[in-house]
């Protein structure tokens, strides 16, 4: 097990203390007391304990990449409950300051091929490859923004999160990895075509070439919790992801996923186990967002399927995606912890979910 912990001087460290401890516990299972407990995540464990003016903190992993995220995870929340603090945050342990990041690889570009008109599949080559087959399937790529830009990586910051050189950086965007060969050092990632001026993450799918580079960092989140059913919805944006979680679920799961397309010709070939369906919703060529495909097949699912206490997933833009919490929370009445409705992309608007 890989072992680091700090001590993180404040000014109301109880109040911080018990904001982390709800927050945590959301995420994870509490043992302890309001002034000494631990949280056992799926990564690993992060334990603090109340000092005078200060907090101390003790995180515990089996790989790097766990152990970062859990220094990334407890620094960037202890800013988050005293944003009025700024203190000086040093770990023991850990990762030497200036260090590449253990998240962090860089890839390169083996192939690129269309899968269907409007998404490119690109395969990508790296080394030590095995972290990002667990615990998450999606990656934010580093992206240049403009092409043949030199751009800086990022590398390991004394308190733990990330520290830029001087330089360009890259931009990010994240994206699903829909297949990972970690004996083959390869993953592939599909990119929707977007046309549009700033689209830098569908510029690199339509023009990468064999020999280019790109940043990688991750995994993390789209996993699914178990569960005797599941309900997956989501548009083309989403489609990577909803294909391989349909791909990859237990033999004997039941499940059923509406997937909204710009049209027919957006249909892909997805392995389906027996149990499953999958429903394509054609837009006929209208815009994406322009459209209530989705929240339709949502508000026609019978009340029969919400018995069984399924699990929901969603990826689709910002508005639908609020959409389909408030009609899980306030039809359907879904237990907490059921459901994970992600903002893929907004509507009119630049940025990491935008793609």
């Amino acid at each position: 097990m890989r072992v680091a912990d700090t001590i993180i001087p404040l000014k109301t460290p109880r109040s911080v203390m018990a904001a982390l401890l709800d927050h945590f516990g959301e995420h994870g299972t509490v043992t302890g007391h309001e002034e000494a407990w631990s949280v056992a995540f799926e990564i690993g464990t992060a334990s603090a304990r109340l000092l005078d003016g200060s907090i101390s903190f003790q995180v515990e992993a089996p790989d790097d990449t766990s152990l970062s995220y859990l220094q990334w995870g407890v620094v960037e929340h202890v800013l988050e409950f005293a944003p009025a603090e700024q203190p000086n945050v040093v770990w023991r342990g850990g990762f030497a300051q200036g260090s590449q990041l253990p998240y962090f690889r860089e890839m390169r570009v083996l192939s690129a091929r269309n899968v269907t008109p409007r998404m490119r599949r690109i395969t990508l080559a790296g080394e030590n490859l095995e972290r990002f087959a667990r615990h998450g399937m999606h990656v934010r790529l580093l992206l240049r923004p403009r092409p043949d830009t030199d751009v800086v990586w990022p590398v390991m910051a004394a308190d733990g999160r990330q520290a830029w050189p001087e330089g360009e950086r890259p931009v990010p965007r994240v994206y699903t990895l829909r297949r990972i060969d970690v004996a083959a050092g390869t993953v592939e990632i599909d990119f929707v075509l977007h046309e549009g001026d700033d689209m830098p993450g569908a510029r690199f799918g339509a023009e990468a070439k064999p020999g280019d580079l790109v940043g990688m960092t991750g995994p993390g989140g789209g996993t699914l919790k178990p569960s005797p059913s599941y309900l997956f919805l989501g548009d083309e944006t989403a489609l990577p992801a909803i294909g391989r979680l349909l791909e990859e679920l237990p033999d004997g799961a039941m499940a059923k996923a509406y997937v909204e397309i710009a049209d027919d010709a957006e249909r892909q070939d997805i392995a389906l186990k027996p149990g499953v369906e999958l429903v394509w919703l054609s837009r006929g060529g209208k815009l994406a967002g322009s459209t209530d495909g989705i929240l339709q097949a949502l508000r026609d699912v019978p009340d029969a399927f919400w018995g069984d206490d399924p699990y929901v997933w969603a990826g689709c833009e910002q508005s639908t995606a609020r959409a389909i919490k408030a009609h899980l929370a306030d039809t359907v009445q879904l237990k907490k912890g059921r459901s994970v409705v992600g903002t893929y992309w907004k509507r009119g608007a630049a940025g990491e979910v935008d793609e």
